[in-house]
């Protein structure tokens, strides 16, 4: 299992299109993939768990991915979070 916290560094936060990317980036892989906001766990493979999420600019997440492909999964996700998901 792989775990981690990220800061959301684009200033529009986890809106429709940067929620749109994890999940297809996400549905790549075999792992499973869950976000944390505030308690609340959601499948990053579902975008209305993903959209339900709110994390605006400047929030933490954790991710946690869990599978086969865990490590290849989470540094794709890490990447395009810490590229402010294309925006920045």
């Amino acid at each position: 299992m792989v775990r981690q916290t990220v800061r959301i560094v684009n200033k529009a936060g986890l809106h429709t299109r940067p929620a749109a990317m994890l999940v297809k980036i996400a549905s790549k892989f075999k792992s499973e993939f869950f976000i944390e906001k505030d308690g609340y766990s959601i499948n990053g493979k579902s975008i209305i768990g993903v959209m339900s999420i709110g994390a605006p600019y400047d929030s933490e997440i954790i991710l946690q991915f869990e599978g086969v492909d865990e490590e290849e999964m989470a540094e794709a996700i890490y990447t395009v979070i810490a590229r402010g998901f294309e925006e920045l």
